[in-house]
């Protein structure tokens, strides 16, 4: 996981199981599924990675929803989250290694989460749950524990913005980056939320092509040649990523992290957020392509 002074984004099955008996090694099972919210937590304890925790994805990393007021997984509040990351067992010597079944669509939350919080001791597990059993690795049943330790949180608050400042982003030429499903961000279906559509000016990039067939992501090479076609002239580290929720938003910021470029940042009340209020702008249909990102 960690090549100089830094820590990667990604982690193979064969760099993890070199770990597993190593106390300041954090192994964490994000599995999840936004059409049953109890099946991901029903398929870790009928197996897991060995020494993993279960994190659930509305329980442990999101906040209550106000109806009217919030997107579907809102952050919780920084003494919250502090405290559900201490209960897992994670401090500043613990590395963290979150995975999940559906090629880091849940993982990357809470990697960016901490990332979020200053905690860059995390990586995804690359091919998730799939390559791991894939490999013939072992697996557990049951629930399992960490001995807690105290979280202690240093915010970046500027890796997170809301709905103001990417319209203030949109107004003076940034990009927004939609990492929803094309077809979503053209408002052809929305199986989720109860508005159709894109936030106007905002290019779609979905997160599923940061992954090949195999469910693990592009090499560096090709997520680097994926975002810098989408970037442009626009600094990466000044590019807002959103998605429905701001769960698959994490993916894009995780995927052009892995590709070597700066943190980029993240709408986190994303789409579901963006159509409480109903005076804020909606756009369907494809979205013309600035000159800048021609280039």
């Amino acid at each position: 996981m960690k090549t100089s002074n830094s820590w990667r984004p990604l982690i193979s099955p064969a760099e993890l199981a070199s770990r597993l008996d190593d106390a300041d090694t954090a192994v964490l099972d994000c599995r999840f599924s936004l059409a049953d919210v109890d099946e991901g937590e029903q398929q870790y304890i009928a197996a897991h990675i060995p020494g993993a925790v279960y994190v659930h994805l509305e329980r442990d990393l999101s906040g209550p929803i106000e109806a009217g007021r919030t997107g579907r997984h809102p952050l919780p509040d920084i003494d919250t989250i502090a405290g559900v990351l201490g209960g897992l067992g994670i401090d500043e010597q613990v590395a963290v290694v979150a995975y999940d079944a559906a090629g880091g669509a849940f993982a990357a939350r809470l990697w960016w989460q901490l990332r979020q919080l200053g905690h860059d001791r995390v990586a995804v597990l690359d091919g998730g749950w799939p390559a791991w059993t894939a490999e013939g690795r072992p697996a557990r049943k049951g629930r399992e524990s960490r001995p807690a330790r105290t979280f202690t949180p240093r915010p970046r608050p500027d890796r997170v913005v809301d709905a103001a400042q990417v319209s203030a982003a949109l107004a003076a030429g940034g990009l927004v980056l939609d990492a929803r499903g094309a077809e979503r961000y053209r408002g052809e279906q929305e199986p989720i939320d109860r508005v159709a559509g894109h936030i106007p000016g905002a290019r779609s990039a979905p997160f599923t092509e940061n992954l090949g067939e195999d469910g693990r992501f592009l090499p560096q090479e090709a997520l680097r040649e994926r975002f810098e076609a989408l970037l442009g002239a626009h600094p990466p580290g000044e590019t807002i990523l959103y998605c429905g929720s701001g769960v698959t938003g994490a993916h894009d910021v995780l995927a052009m992290a892995a590709a070597g470029l700066p943190l980029a940042r993240l709408y986190a009340g994303s789409w579901s957020d963006w159509i409480t209020d109903p005076s804020r702008p909606v756009a369907t249909g494809p979205e013309p392509v600035p000159p800048a990102a021609k280039a």
